[in-house]
C-alpha cells in the first residue's frame, strides 16, 4: 500500500518495516536490498491478482466467455472505490519510476504484467473463438490494450484524486469490447 500511494522511491526501509512490524535487522535477514524485495513484491503481486482475479469456484464461473470477459470488466470498476491506493497496481506504479533505473525491478514488473495479459487472454481467445471478432484483433493485442486502459485509468485516477474520470474510462473500454464482437444481438 506504501508504494501505491507514495511511490516506490520515496518508500524507504525504515517505512517498510513500520509498516510490516519487523525490525530492519529482520528486513535485511530476508531481503539484500530494497530492489529484492520490490522483486519478490512483484512475484506475490502476481500470485494475489491470480487468485482474487482469475481463480474463482466453479459455482461463480461464468461460461460464456464473453460474459466472463465483461465481468472481469466490471469487477475492476468495482475494485475502483474509496483512495487510487486501494485499487491501482502496485507493478505499475513501481515500473512507471523504475524502468530505467533497476532491471531487476523493470523485469519483475514486465513478467507481472505479461502474466494478466497472458491469462486474460485465455478467455478473450475463448471469445474470439465463439463470437469472432472485428479488425482482425488478436487475444493477446486486446489483453495488453485493457492493461494499458487499467493502467492509465489508475494514473488518472491520482491525477485527479479521484476513481470518477478512470471509472469512466474504464466504462468506455467496455463499450469498445462490446462493439469488437458479433455476438448476433443488439448490444
Amino acid at each position: 500500500m506504501l508504494v501505491r500511494r507514495q511511490g516506490y522511491a520515496a518508500t524507504s526501509v525504515d517505512e517498510i518495516c513500520a509498516a510490516a512490524g519487523v525490525s530492519k535487522g529482520a528486513f535485511f535477514h530476508h531481503f539484500a536490498s530494497k530492489e529484492e524485495l520490490g522483486v519478490a513484491a512483484a512475484e506475490q503481486w502476481t500470485a494475489r491478482a491470480e487468485e482474487l482475479i482469475f481463480t474463482l469456484p466453479h459455482w461463480v464461473r461464468i461460461e460464456d466467455p464473453l460474459e466472463r470477459l465483461l465481468a472481469h470488466i466490471d469487477f475492476r470498476l468495482f475494485m475502483m472505490e474509496g483512495p487510487a491506493e486501494g485499487f491501482t497496481c502496485f507493478v505499475g506504479t513501481m515500473v512507471q519510476e523504475s524502468f530505467a533505473s533497476s532491471e531487476p525491478l523493470r523485469v519483475a514488473s514486465d513478467a507481472s504484467i505479461s502474466a494478466y495479459c497472458d491469462r486474460l487472454a485465455v478467455d478473450i481467445e475463448a471469445a474470439i473463438a465463439r463470437y469472432g471478432i472485428s479488425g482482425g484483433v488478436s487475444a493477446i493485442s486486446l489483453a495488453y490494450h485493457i492493461q494499458a486502459v487499467l493502467q492509465g485509468a489508475f494514473i488518472i485516477a491520482k491525477a485527479k484524486n479521484s476513481p470518477k474520470e478512470a471509472r469512466d474510462s474504464v466504462l468506455h473500454l467496455k463499450r469498445y469490447i462490446k462493439m469488437l464482437f458479433d455476438r448476433g444481438d443488439a448490444e
